[in-house]
C-alpha cells in the first residue's frame, strides 16, 4: 500500500483491535464494539479495514466491503489529534483504489447530515448525494446523507 508524510496504509489484523478501539472511540458518540470489529474481520468475506499508521501508532482506519460491482465505506475515522493533515482523504483514496482493484465501479458511504467538513472532503473526492436514510444514527436520530461515486 500507499504512504503520505511518514503515514503507512495497510490491511488491519486482530492485532490491531486496541489501536482501532482507540481511534473508534475517540471518534464517534456510539462506537462499534470489539466484537463487532472481530466479527468483520473474521466472519464478513465482503469485509477488508485499511489502517493509517505513523510511528506504529494507528491513527485511523477505514472499512469498505465490496459486493460484486459496488463497494460501501462502512466506517473512517482519524485520531482527533491527526485531524485536518490530509491523512483522512489518502486513506480514503486507497480504500477507493482498493474496491477499483477489486472490481467495484460505484461507491457509497452514509454521513451526518450535520458533518459538513466530510461531506466537503467525499465531493473533493467525487461523491454526490443520493439519498437520505432517515434517523439513521441511534444516539439522536439524526438522518444520514447517503454519497455515491463512480470509480
Amino acid at each position: 500500500m500507499e504512504e503520505t508524510e511518514n503515514v503507512k496504509f495497510r490491511y488491519m489484523t486482530l492485532e490491531d483491535m486496541e489501536g482501532v478501539l482507540e481511534v473508534e472511540h475517540s471518534s464517534f458518540p456510539t462506537p462499534w464494539s470489539e466484537e463487532a470489529f472481530y466479527n468483520e474481520l473474521t466472519s464478513n468475506r465482503f469485509a477488508t479495514y485499511i489502517i493509517a499508521e505513523k510511528e506504529k501508532r494507528i491513527i485511523g482506519y477505514c472499512g469498505v466491503w465490496v459486493v460484486i460491482d459496488e463497494a460501501h465505506i462502512t466506517n473512517i475515522a482519524i485520531l482527533p489529534e491527526f485531524r485536518g493533515k490530509k491523512i483522512g482523504e489518502s486513506l480514503l483514496r486507497t480504500a477507493m483504489k482498493y474496491a477499483r482493484m477489486r472490481g467495484a465501479g460505484k461507491m457509497s458511504l452514509e454521513v451526518r447530515q450535520s458533518n459538513e467538513v466530510a461531506q466537503r472532503l467525499y465531493r473533493k473526492l467525487g461523491y454526490e448525494p443520493g439519498g437520505i436514510r432517515k434517523n439513521y444514527y441511534t444516539d439522536n436520530y439524526e438522518d444520514a446523507l447517503v454519497m455515491w461515486v463512480k470509480l
